[in-house]
C-alpha cells in the first residue's frame, strides 16, 4: 500500500511573519511531518496548489478531483482549508466508485505553531486512510467524518455530524 498526499493550502501551511503581516501559505509541511514521525509506509507528495480554501474556485476543485481519479493510488490524503472543507468532499463525491479512499485534513492552528492540531489531525488522516473503505472522508479534531454527512461549526469552530 502506497499513500498519495496532495496538499492545497489552507491553514496548516500557512506562515505568520510578524503583528503587521497577514498569514501567507509557504511551503507544504506534510513531508517533514511524515519523516519527523517516521512513517515507514510508502508515500509521495504532490502539491496542487497554495489557497486559503475561501480562496478555491469550482475550477481548482475540479482539478483537485482530476489529480484524484488520475492518481494511481488507491489511498488518498488531501490537505485542505477548513473553511470549504466540505464543498471540496462534496465535489469529489462517486470517487469510491473507482475504489479511492480519499482523507480531506486540515488544521485550524498552522502546523509550525507550537499549539497546532495539524500533526494530530494529520496522524488521524494516514490511519484513515489505511483502513476506510472508498469514499470521501473528513478527517479533524479527532474524529472521522463521511464527507457527505458533516459540517464545519464555526460558533465552536469544530466540524460535526451533519
Amino acid at each position: 500500500m502506497s499513500l498519495l498526499f496532495l496538499t492545497t493550502g489552507g491553514t496548516i501551511d500557512k506562515l505568520y511573519f510578524d503583528a503587521l503581516s497577514e498569514y501567507q501559505i509557504g511551503d507544504s509541511v506534510v513531508e517533514r511531518i511524515l519523516r519527523t514521525a517516521r512513517v515507514a509506509l510508502p508515500f509521495r507528495v504532490a502539491e496542487l496548489m497554495r489557497k486559503d480554501s475561501l480562496e478555491l474556485t469550482d475550477a481548482d476543485r475540479a482539478t483537485i478531483r482530476t489529480a484524484v481519479e488520475g492518481a494511481p493510488e488507491t489511498r488518498i490524503v488531501i490537505t485542505h482549508g477548513t473553511d470549504t472543507m466540505t464543498d471540496t468532499a462534496r465535489a469529489l463525491a462517486g470517487v469510491a466508485a473507482a475504489g479511492k479512499t480519499v482523507v480531506l485534513v486540515g488544521a485550524l492552528a498552522p502546523a509550525r505553531f507550537a499549539e497546532s492540531d495539524a500533526t494530530f489531525n494529520l496522524g488521524l488522516a494516514v490511519a484513515t486512510a489505511q483502513v476506510a473503505a472508498p469514499g470521501v472522508w473528513i478527517a479533524m479534531n479527532g474524529t472521522v467524518f463521511d464527507g457527505a454527512k458533516v459540517r464545519k461549526d464555526r460558533s465552536i469552530n469544530s466540524f460535526v455530524a451533519a
